[in-house]
């Protein structure tokens, strides 16, 4: 009975399929119907890809290449800092210990090798898991491949949950495993992915969580920056420690699963503790300096900086910096703590993150530039107390008055103009009509006068009145502002007598540009921080090139070198720089203060053999940083503990273990200048007929020597003096 039943049943089934048949061989049916499934297809197809329609290109693909920051380094080639939105250094998949990759494919896609960008178990597992829970929420089965897919094209795929975002994800990554091989897409992945805020790809990483290059890690920390890679805020060692432990260990098992390692060996990473803060190999110097190799190089490649990788070298050294920021440190400890001193503090401010106004800082600002005076190499550059306060960079924007250092320039235009050394300039009162028909009457900074001195005395002592004479009446102020402009100084220069003893504003850069091409024999090389920039394969972009003028005579440089040595060992700047600052007798050093109007501006420009350093300090509004403040007093002390720094590095008392810098230099030659036993108080060639105890040598430019001898046998002794 069931067999006859099963029969019945077979022979209705093929009567029916026989009659479908028949209908679908008729061409008015399968025709139709060819063309519904045609165009179901097609409208599928046409889905399929109008769903990606501004996912990138095939050729965007192809020609793919990551946002990487540009890296700016020092002289000796040491990383300095990063310039770009998204801290990324590219390392190579090849360079890395087999288990820092194993670790991302352990965790994140296991079947890595595989597939052809997509699980099909691990998508099965999802869209499983999606459809019980209602949700797309943690449903995973992300490839690696897919992960880099949105992770390479944020803006065209997104993170969103959704089943189109999911298969735009889907077409990148198929395209992506047509275009690269399996290592390409992984080294990619692990350059690319985030971990953190600011922090992309495994090399930044590294530094930020172990302060170390991807090549040295463990086990343990790959495991750990596999586990961040999930979650970066949720699995941080920082944010989040016992967590992110939790999920370190899992890895180490899954690596162990995978037979990356063995179960006793994960055993042992995992008693390895989580670094416990940040472990950044660069520390923060040279802000200002990277300041201004952004600014430079922006506006070379505007747009690119950020993201195209370049490789920017400079002529910073670190270790001179370091020294510099060292003792500017101190610096402005002593200005803040100097008799007094009334203003705000910066420990006050400290723990500001910003809000403060730009130019007009409410606590005492400071500047250096250190720079190499026979190339015009900046080896320091401090613009300012505090970056993140104030981007203004007073070293090179600033127009400040120049005080006396400033009279280092008219010195120079009366050796320039045969004018020696030991001419005779009374000081005494100074009298100036103004346009206004006001009486300008300067005075010394002691408020005392001492009658007849030779300009080196008067340039050792720094004073006012025979400055100011030197310029008017012997020199010309036309001549000092043209030697000054030559010099370097392209800022306003009224012709005025005040100028002599610097009343024009000036740029820092600048009075260190005019002091270099004295130390550098009369040579003048523009400062400049950036010696080449590289693409990131190597190729170079631009090599600039800094040529040397010659603004004075040799022997004219020479000759006002000496008396810078003569002021800043004995007058002004001695105390602060030999002193305080410490730096020994056996450094060959010059250099000159400067202290401006109502004391609101101090300045030490100071030289050794090896570098020419310029040291501010002032108010950004300009006020009285204290009664009494000097340059010789508050800013030479930084140069003589800076150049002690460089030259004999931080000793025992500082924190020991640094050593120097620089070898120690040979003093300054003295080729080509003549020398003569001199009169101090006449100037003319000592002799047997005038006071032994007024004799002294002075060095001549040839053709400036005195020829007459100094004889007071036939006149009173008393010095010639006034009264």
């Amino acid at each position: 009975m069931a067999r006859k039943t099963w029969n019945t049943l077979t022979r209705g089934v093929d009567r029916g399929a026989r009659a479908t048949f028949r209908v679908l061989r008729r061409p008015a049916v399968w025709i139709p119907l060819l063309f519904v499934i045609a165009v179901g297809v097609g409208l599928a197809w046409g889905a399929w890809k109008n769903l990606c329609a501004d996912c990138p290109s095939v050729a965007q693909i192809h020609t793919w290449e990551p946002e990487q920051t540009s890296k700016v380094f020092d002289r000796h080639g040491t990383l300095i800092a990063e310039i770009g939105t998204q801290a990324r250094t590219l390392t190579s998949i090849e360079s890395l210990p087999a288990h820092v990759p194993q670790a991302f494919i352990a965790v994140e896609d296991r079947r890595f090798y595989n597939h052809g960008g997509v699980d099909v178990r691990g998508l099965s597992r999802a869209v499983g898991g999606a459809v019980f829970t209602f949700s797309l929420s943690g449903a995973g089965g992300s490839t690696i491949t897919q992960q880099l897919a949105r992770n390479m094209f944020i803006q065209s795929i997104g993170f969103d949950r959704s089943v189109a975002r999911k298969l735009r994800e889907l077409q990148v990554a198929f395209e992506l495993e047509r275009a690269y091989t399996k290592d390409q897409i992984l080294e990619a992945y692990m350059n690319q992915i985030n971990l953190g805020v600011g922090v992309w790809g495994i090399h930044t990483a590294s530094r930020h969580f172990f302060g170390k290059t991807p090549q040295e890690l463990t086990p343990a920390e790959a495991a750990t920056l596999a586990a961040v890679a999930n979650n970066p805020r949720r699995y941080s060692p920082f944010l989040n420690p016992d967590r992110s432990e939790a999920r370190r260990n899992l890895v180490l098992d899954l690596m162990a699963r995978e037979r990356f390692m063995t179960r006793e060996e994960a055993r042992r990473w995992k008693d390895t503790p989580l670094p416990e803060g940040r472990g950044e190999m660069a520390e923060e110097v040279g802000g200002y300096a990277v300041q201004m190799v952004r600014d430079q190089t922006m506006a070379r490649w505007p747009g690119q900086v950020n993201v195209a990788g370049l490789h920017i070298h400079t002529t910073l050294d670190l270790d001179i910096q370091r020294a510099a920021e060292r003792a500017m440190s101190a610096g402005f400890d002593r200005v803040e703590n100097y008799p007094g001193f009334r203003h705000p503090k910066y420990a006050e401010y400290a723990d500001r993150s910003g809000g403060l106004p730009e130019t007009n800082s409410p606590y005492v600002q400071g500047a250096l530039i250190s720079l190499d005076p026979s190339t015009g190499a900046i080896r320091a550059i401090i613009g300012g107390r505090d970056i993140n306060h104030s981007k203004f960079n007073r070293a090179t924007q600033a127009r400040r008055q120049a005080g006396s250092s400033f009279k280092t320039i008219v010195y120079a235009a009366a050796m320039a103009s045969g004018i020696p050394a030991s001419r005779i300039i009374t000081d005494g009162p100074v009298v100036r009509r103004q346009a206004d028909g006001s009486e300008w009457r300067p005075q010394n900074f002691d408020r005392t006068f001492e009658g007849d001195m030779t300009l080196r005395h008067a340039f050792r002592r720094s004073i006012n009145t025979v400055a100011i004479k030197l310029a008017d009446e012997e020199v010309g102020l036309e001549t000092v502002a043209q030697t000054a402009r030559r010099l370097g100084i392209t800022t306003d220069m009224p012709r005025v007598p005040s100028i002599a003893i610097g009343a024009a504003d000036v740029l820092m850069i600048q009075m260190a540009e005019a002091y270099s091409a004295i130390v550098n024999e009369g040579n003048r090389i523009s400062p400049h921080l950036i010696v080449r920039v590289e693409s990131p394969d190597g190729a170079v972009l631009w090599e600039p090139s800094y040529a040397p003028s010659r603004v004075l005579d040799a022997d004219v440089a020479r000759l006002t070198l000496n008396l810078l040595e003569e002021a800043g060992n004995r007058g002004t700047g001695a105390n602060g720089m030999r002193n305080v600052g410490a730096l020994p007798a056996e450094i060959p050093a010059a250099g000159k203060t400067g202290t401006t109007n109502d004391n609101t501006d101090v300045w030490f420009i100071g030289a050794t053999p090896d570098l020419q350093t310029t040291v501010w300090f002032g108010m950004d509004r300009p006020a009285r940083i204290a009664n009494n403040a000097t340059g010789g007093a508050l800013a030479a002390p930084v140069f003589g503990e800076f150049m002690r720094y460089v030259y004999y590095g931080y000793g025992e008392d500082n924190g020991g273990g640094e050593t120097a810098i620089l070898p120690k230099p040979q003093p300054w030659p003295m080729n080509g200048l003549t020398s003569r036993e001199v009169d101090s108080q006449t100037g003319l060639l000592a002799s047997e007929w005038c006071p032994s105890e007024r004799r002294y040598v002075e060095w001549y430019i040839a053709g400036t020597e005195p020829s007459e001898v100094c004889d007071e046998s036939t006149r009173s002794r008393f010095p010639s003096r006034w009264w």
